[in-house]
């Protein structure tokens, strides 16, 4: 099932829409869950409003694409340092020296 987003309006409706013709027949009228509901109704219950407003993920599209980019960087780095490693090891084989960097 793909995961809908509900607004601050609609949750409130089914809360409101279970008190008249019960939790189970709110929750197939409109496809929620039966633990999505009592979730937003003890939220509703303990912060009121706020506890029901929509918390997703505000990142923009720029930091995700940066974060992204950054991520690409650090593997292409670190793959490199580990190419660098061995090159190094197949020096010292070849040469017999401790530090190739002598050569």
């Amino acid at each position: 099932m793909k995961y809908k987003k509900w607004t601050l309006d609609q949750k409130l409706e089914i809360l409101a829409t279970s008190e008249e013709i019960g939790i189970v027949e709110a929750c197939r009228k409109y496809g929620v869950s039966t633990g999505t509901f009592y979730s937003w109704r003890k939220k509703f219950d303990h912060q009121g409003e706020a506890g029901l407003k929509v918390t997703y993920d505000t990142k923009s599209k720029e930091l995700k694409s940066a974060e992204e980019e950054n991520r690409v960087l650090r593997k292409l780095l670190s793959d490199r340092e580990i190419e660098l490693e061995v090159q190094r090891e197949l020096l010292k084989k070849k040469f017999g020296t401790s530090d190739p960097r002598k050569i």
